[in-house]
């Protein structure tokens, strides 16, 4: 029985790695149809920019109670899981409490530790869900999050408090059969918080303990598992990919615009005619101006909308959306995402080639009226713990709108056409513009 055990065991983790891992390169791919940008200069400050937003959560602590229940949720979720280690262990080679012999006396106080932990972890899940759905705060009710945004964060925090209620129970019933001399039921004695579960299982006979002790087990790395494989379609990748996100993130200061450089020189040649170049091969193709779809963005952007955690601190923070316009930039990202999401099924569908579906990023997903509302003032950018940057997409999709399209209001572009004619957003020429000036040395 415990081979049949150990190799249902083994079957479960292959197929839960192999399951985890086709869908990771998935995802991998559909960032990397995004075009190339070197973002590895710097790397200290990079690290430093990983362990203290992504790891430290610095960011987050600007709000305080969520900040605390975040970091319990997630360094909780975190420790606890090294506990993994030894139950793969324990499942692989069927043995029970593997590190106990070796730990001695510290491994009571570090299971101590994982169980008060794990109460936090589903104290705080429980907060969590009644902030979503019962005091219903505002970033984290509207309407962009209905439906399966919304569904997806409640499955993820009733999984969490099941996850954790299988391991205290677990080890609740293990108490019990410590007592009891059972098998191989090793002497660790009694643990922080479920040593006050184990009197609700007291009266249990040894097969029932056991039973229960197996069941809960099974249920724990299953759910596990399950979780794991649940990541990749749901906004809790970013427990992932927030460190590379974080790592990768632009050094430049926040509100320094990324200029184009075709455009750059196009305005360095009227300025000084004698430093343009060489007539242009006529074979040569154009330039794309800004992005249309998610292929025009760079990898780096396609990176921000997969760890987009929808929270929502850059939507409350942005003056567009305060005052009633469409934009939200977390819908940005969360429609950036979905492109690159319908972008890449296409792909799979056509033997791994892009085969034109008639839809693009730029209106189809995003609108113009969305864009035009941004007044690049980077608060969703200050706002974003994990280092996403919405006014990079904005800005590239409203460069596209505009120069590609010649779409925007009509005084923005007479002041285009005036700059382009006239090198100044005015309607004069540069020889009657300076006449201001003898004016005033004859006045």
């Amino acid at each position: 029985m415990a081979y049949i055990q150990q190799i249902l065991f083994v079957l479960l983790l292959i197929a839960a790695g192999y399951l985890f891992f086709k869908k990771a390169k998935s995802i991998y791919r559909n960032i990397k149809l995004g075009k190339p940008e070197d973002l590895s200069d710097h790397p200290n400050e990079r690290f430093k920019n990983m362990m203290i937003l992504a790891f430290g959560q610095k960011k987050m602590f600007k709000r305080i109670t969520p900040a605390i229940l975040h970091f319990f949720v997630y360094a909780g979720f975190i420790i606890i899981n090294i506990e993994m280690a030894e139950i793969v262990l324990d499942g692989i080679l069927g043995t029970h409490r593997l590190f106990a012999p070796f730990l001695d006396t510290l491994y009571p106080v570090l299971l101590d530790i994982f169980e008060v932990l794990a109460l936090l972890v589903l104290v705080s899940c429980a907060i969590f869900l009644v902030r979503r759905n019962i005091l219903k705060i505002k970033r984290l009710s509207q309407g962009e999050l209905d439906g399966w945004p919304k569904s997806d964060a409640n499955y993820i925090l009733i999984t969490e408090i099941v996850l954790m209620t299988l391991l205290l129970t677990m080890n609740a019933a293990d108490y019990n059969l410590q007592q009891l001399n059972s098998g191989h039921y090793t002497q660790v004695g009694a643990f922080a918080v479920s040593q006050y579960l184990a009197p609700l299982f007291s009266g249990w006979s040894e097969s029932s303990l056991i039973l229960l002790e197996r069941v809960c087990w099974w249920l724990h790395i299953a759910g596990i598992l399950a979780f794991l494989n649940y990541l990749p379609y749901s906004k809790h990748l970013h427990i992932l990919l927030a460190f590379p996100n974080a790592f990768y993130a632009r050094l430049r200061p926040a509100g320094e615009v990324k200029n184009m450089p075709s455009i750059q020189n196009e305005v360095l040649y009227m300025m000084e005619p004698d430093k343009t170049p060489a007539d242009v091969p006529a074979d040569a193709e154009p330039p794309r101006f800004g992005a249309r779809d998610v292929q025009d963005l760079s990898w780096k952007n396609l990176l921000d909308a997969y760890a987009c955690t929808e929270c929502g601190r850059c939507t409350a923070m942005c003056p567009a959306n305060i005052t009633g316009k469409l934009l939200s930039p977390r819908l940005i990202m969360m429609k950036t995402r979905d492109r690159a999401d319908e972008v890449g099924k296409n792909i799979d569908a056509h033997n791994a080639t892009f085969t034109d579906d008639g839809k693009a990023l730029l209106h189809d997903y995003i609108t113009a009226e969305e864009l035009r509302a941004c007044t690049s003032c980077n608060a969703c950018v200050e706002a974003c713990p994990v280092m996403i940057n919405p006014l990079d997409i904005i800005l590239e999709l409203r460069r596209n709108l505009i120069m590609e399209e010649s779409n925007a209001p009509q005084e923005w572009n007479m002041m285009f056409s005036n700059i382009e004619n006239n090198m100044a957003p005015w309607k004069f020429s540069p020889d009657d513009r300076d006449k201001w000036a003898e004016e005033l040395r004859q006045a």
